[in-house]
């Protein structure tokens, strides 16, 4: 029989028994479905965060805080222990983090200017002071990470995201001139403002150096607020307030601080390492020296065995899938005993047979992980649209789920091998059938 004939016959076979190829294939779609909403999220996730990095971490930036973290050590081998302390990336915690290190060392505002002259490569340096403090406006009083910087060299730095959606930034500001981000003043972004570029705000924070704790605050001038930067505030961030580094000094009572961004000429990773080493070694690798391209590359390999991770799960259920498919097949042979056995009487070959119920197999899974791929891209996209609107707490983040190639591929080719490969038993034992033993089955 040629292949159209065989296909065809298959495909007959199948509309004969409607519901039971129903069934089989739900399993197919199930598991297909779950890989494809899986990794379309993980991918999108981290093509979210990689456009995030690459936003508020040029290729040549490097980032510098006391202590020493993993990944220092495995990417310009610098430092010994990472701390783990808030970071300059929108509050958040892990290895990049600053503050004082595990050995007591501390980083001084003044530092920048050891580090400007340890390399012709150096374009900048700019201290961050970070603290956990308050914004009270409108009556309503919310908590903000605040960061102490010098406006000027941070809108350098950052050119398409320290940028004002109203009002201006102040680059050379001194005194009570604030720069907010658009979740501190429309927290619910919904239009609703707590206030505009120009008003008043409170400012204020509890100094816990002191017993008993005193809060300290101040009346500051909103001068401009940031467009929506998105993402997972890298660099600026939405639910930041920028007040300039001398005024940081004096509000929080130190010159410490507890990250400094430093910009190189070019990204090239023989300066990247060259310069990683000279400020290790200036601070007596009491500091963790971290480029962007160690950050990406990490975050790339964790991504990957993520993917992996969640992909073994799904196929789990595909697997459970193929189980059903042989018990489908198994019990087909059975009932169409008889069939064959005519088939064959007629002068079918074994090979035919054996291409028929392959066939069948081939159809199931290709249904099935057709549909299966449609509705895991539909449960992407559902979760994606409950993820941004925040409905589980906080403000949301956008995540566009991403079905490239690979995984569209190789869901259809996953779902057709699987269905194959436990069809293979039931078909060869249909091919093996004889005639005569065939049409005698009751």
């Amino acid at each position: 029989m040629k292949t159209y004939d065989i296909f065809g016959y298959s495909f007959s076979a199948i509309r004969l028994r409607k519901l039971r190829a129903a069934l089989t294939t739900l399993g197919v779609i199930i598991g297909i479905a779950a890989i494809v909403a899986l990794l379309s999220i993980t991918q999108g996730l981290q093509a979210t965060i990689t456009h995030s990095l690459n936003q508020g971490l040029s290729a040549s930036t490097l980032i510098v805080t006391p202590g020493s973290s993993a990944l220092s050590t495995a990417t310009n081998g610098a430092g010994t222990s990472g701390r783990g302390a808030s970071g300059p990336f929108g509050g958040g915690t892990g290895s990049l983090g600053g503050g004082t290190g595990g050995n007591g060392f501390n980083l001084y505002v003044s530092n920048t200017s050891d580090i400007n002259s340890l390399s012709p490569d150096i374009t900048m340096s700019i201290a961050v002071i970070q603290r956990t403090g308050y914004i009270e406006a409108g009556g309503i009083n919310r908590s903000v990470t605040i960061y102490g910087i010098d406006f000027n060299q941070y809108a350098q730095e950052y050119p398409t995201t320290f940028v004002a959606a109203s009002g201006s930034i102040p680059l050379n500001a001194t005194g009570n001139e604030i720069v907010v981000g658009t979740r501190v003043n429309d927290p619910g972004q919904n239009g609703t403002l707590l206030f505009n570029a120009g008003e008043n705000v409170a400012i204020s924070w509890t100094n816990a150096t002191t017993l008993p704790a005193v809060n300290e605050s101040y009346t500051a001038q909103v001068s401009g607020v940031l467009q929506k930067i998105g993402g997972f505030g890298l660099g600026p961030s939405d639910s930041g307030i920028y007040m300039p580094i001398s005024q940081a000094e004096s509000f929080f009572g130190t010159n410490q601080c507890d990250t400094i961004v430093v910009q190189l000429k070019n990204s090239n990773n023989a300066t990247i390492s060259n310069v990683s080493k000279l400020i290790t070694d200036h601070f007596d690798g009491q500091v963790s020296v971290i480029s962007s391209t160690a950050v990406l590359s990490l975050l790339s390999t964790i991504f990957s065995t993520i993917q992996l991770f969640l992909g073994g799960i799904a196929a789990i259920s595909l697997l459970v899938a193929g189980i059903g498919i042989m018990n489908i097949m198994i019990v087909s042979l059975i009932e169409r005993t008889r069939e064959i056995g005519i088939l064959k009487a007629l002068g079918m070959k074994n090979r035919t047979v054996l291409s028929i119920f392959l066939g069948e197999s081939v159809i199931i899974g290709l249904i099935g992980a057709a549909i299966g791929i449609i509705i895991g891209w539909i449960l992407a996209n559902i979760v994606s649209r409950v993820l941004e609107s925040g409905i589980f707490g906080g403000g949301g983040f956008k995540v566009t789920p991403l079905l490239t190639p690979e995984v569209f591929i190789g869901s259809l080719a996953f779902g057709v091998g699987v269905s194959v490969i436990f069809a293979l038993y039931p078909a060869w034992r249909a091919s093996k059938l004889k005639p005569v033993e065939a049409l005698r089955y009751e």
